[in-house]
């Protein structure tokens, strides 16, 4: 579902220099003195302004470490320390990336001593093992709003530790080559469910009674963990209860957009559970139509399927009319600063967050790498970031998007779970749905999630009728 973890889980170990010899640095660098503090440069940003005309640490060499998971094609962060470090030749930013399974072991015991890194990449889905560790920045909480979408569903105690650098949500991908030979125009793509449904029964293709081209594939780990909340959420449904702190799957709009989805295969004939058990790899092959998919799927389309001429266009909805919201989204976070290390560590960590924040760049790096649309307001009419379909399929929707926060991890694999019942297993979708939520409580009874949904702009719409 998130680009990073995606593509991270792909990259192979490549320490920059060894985890036990770079705990942060020793805080001096072999390079030189500084002694230019007016570099000529204009000032940064709107709202988060950064002056670059200063001196870092004094002009003295420091070196600092930065922890990621990824790579310059994955961490945007990775391009911008490089222009940080052409302004400000004594100070050195080492990049040490650890794989995405080994990283949330090693990070914390890193970040638990002095020496761990200055800097350092965040995952929202980890961030209650985090929070321990993260130095609040030091940057008015109003000019962070006043630039960046979403600021308050990150902010403690009036402070935040981190932002969305970029977000993405779900869109519909199609093979336009499939859409020409079924006599379809851009006039026909579809705006709600019924319609997608026409377009998909356009699309697919049988041979005798086999299904030889769907028309729209559900199929796989990548689709239903996601699809479910979005649908749900259209509806009016939140993702948790009013107090947030319990799942709230066993509903009755859970059951009828799993009965929606069930009747695209049973009754409309768009799609089959034994159509293959892969939606993306059919959609890379030319076997299916479309899909709903996250913007990863560029990366994969470019990795795998770079002949396919694809598009990408809104996920519907149910009615043309404004829905609650169009779909969950999830946010890319900006980097990390360790609370533990020395305090000239975190004046330069500090420096650099600014920096970052208040450089347009640093979003061209995030949407680029990450295909996501910017969280700063703007980079929002970009005529360059809306040539890409997938931004601009979101642009008009970004005021209408929700984040329940970093969810358990249950409310992706008990719903996936009951998905699988139904599909495959024969279940009926009240006892799968029932046994779904059984397991999300069970896995919640003990934790101390409390979601956010709460400070969406429109929670009271849907509020009102939990």
């Amino acid at each position: 579902m998130n680009l990073k973890r995606c593509v991270a889980a792909c990259v192979a170990t490549l320490s920059i220099i060894s985890l036990a010899a770079c705990g942060g640095g020793s805080g001096e660098s072999s390079g030189v003195t500084d002694t230019k503090s007016d570099k000529g440069l204009e000032v940064l940003g709107e709202n988060v302004k950064y002056d670059p005309n200063h001196l870092v640490n004094g002009g003295k060499p420091i070196s600092v470490d930065y922890w990621t998971w990824g790579d310059k094609s994955t961490d945007p962060v990775i391009s911008l320390i490089k222009d940080y470090e052409k302004i400000y030749p004594n100070v050195k930013i080492n990049v040490v990336t650890v794989t995405w399974d080994d990283y949330w072991t090693k990070l914390p015991l890193a970040l638990k001593g002095k020496n761990g890194p200055a800097l350092f990449n965040v995952h929202n889905s980890q961030d209650a093992l985090l929070r321990p560790y993260l130095a609040n920045y030091d940057i008015p909480i109003k000019d962070l709003e006043a630039d960046y979408t979403n600021v308050n569903t990150h902010e403690v105690d009036g402070k935040v530790a981190y932002i969305d650098s970029v977000i993405n949500t779900g869109n519909i991908y199609y093979n336009k080559t499939m859409w020409k030979q079924a006599g379809l125009t851009d006039s026909d793509i579809p705006k709600t469910w019924d319609q997608l449904v026409a377009v998909a029964k356009k699309l697919t293709k049988f041979d005798g009674s086999k299904m030889v081209q769907a028309g729209f594939n559900i199929n796989g780990d990548s689709t239903y963990d996601a699809l479910w909340q979005g649908l749900n959420y259209q509806k009016g449904e939140l993702m948790f209860n009013k107090a947030g702190t319990k799942g709230n799957y066993d509903n009755a709009v859970t059951k009828e957009n799993l009965q929606f989805l069930k009747d695209l295969y049973d009754k409309d004939k768009v799609g089959a559970t034994n159509f293959g058990d892969d939606a993306t790899q059919s959609f890379g092959n030319g076997q299916t139509a479309m899909v709903y998919r996250w913007g990863w799927m560029e990366g994969t389309m470019k990795e795998k399927y770079p002949d396919v001429d694809y598009g990408v266009f809104a996920t519907p909805t149910f009615t043309e009319d404004t829905p609650f919201a169009y779909d969950r989204y999830n946010g890319e976070s900006t980097a990390g600063i360790n609370k533990n290390q020395s305090e000239e560590q975190q004046k330069v960590a500090q420096d650099f967050v600014k920096y970052m924040l208040a450089n347009d760049d640093f979003q061209r790096y995030a949407v680029q790498a990450l295909n996501s649309f910017p969280a700063k307001k703007s980079m929002q009419n970009d005529e360059q970031i809306l040539s890409n379909p997938v931004m601009a399929a979101i642009k008009p929707r970004i005021d209408r998007l929700i984040w329940p926060g970093p969810a358990p991890s249950t409310m992706e694999t008990s719903p996936k779970q009951a998905f699988q019942n139904v599909f495959q297993n024969g279940t009926s979708i009240s006892k799968a749905v029932s046994d779904a939520q059984t397991q999300i409580d069970k896995d919640m009874k003990s934790g101390s999630f409390t979601s956010v949904e709460s400070k969406y702009a429109f929670y009271d719409e849907a509020a009102a009728r939990q």
